[in-house]
């Protein structure tokens, strides 16, 4: 998943779900946080910002991520990133650990990624 083209309508999705999750369900921030779910098999879904620098900060999250078979997106920006998940400041990686309420948002997602 990282690393090809995500459609942007893809995307938008992938930040209304970070954004439902947050509210109703639990999102984990930053790239600590995000290593820590990934690790421990929590995360349903990683996005991960691609205008990081310097990009070490997160080039291992794709690896844990398929590593732990968990699926991956590649966003643009990391203040989006952060707006989503309710920040003020820009966040390098978020993942969905409960989606909550956003049930059927993840199950479109991850249909739209296999395609």
């Amino acid at each position: 998943m990282v690393g090809t083209e995500i459609p942007k309508e893809i995307i938008e999705k992938v930040y209304n779900l970070i954004e439902t999750a947050k509210v109703s369900g639990k999102i984990r921030k930053g790239t600590n946080e995000v290593t820590k779910a990934l690790e421990r098999g929590q995360a349903k879904l990683v996005a991960i910002a691609s205008d990081v620098s310097p990009q070490e900060i997160v080039m291992h999250l794709p690896v844990i991520a398929k590593e732990k078979n968990i699926p991956a997106v590649q966003v643009t920006v990391r203040s989006e990133l952060g707006a989503a998940a309710g920040l003020d400041v820009g966040t390098v990686a978020v993942a969905v650990v409960d989606e909550g309420d956003a049930k059927e948002q993840l199950k479109q997602i991850l249909e739209k990624l296999k395609q």
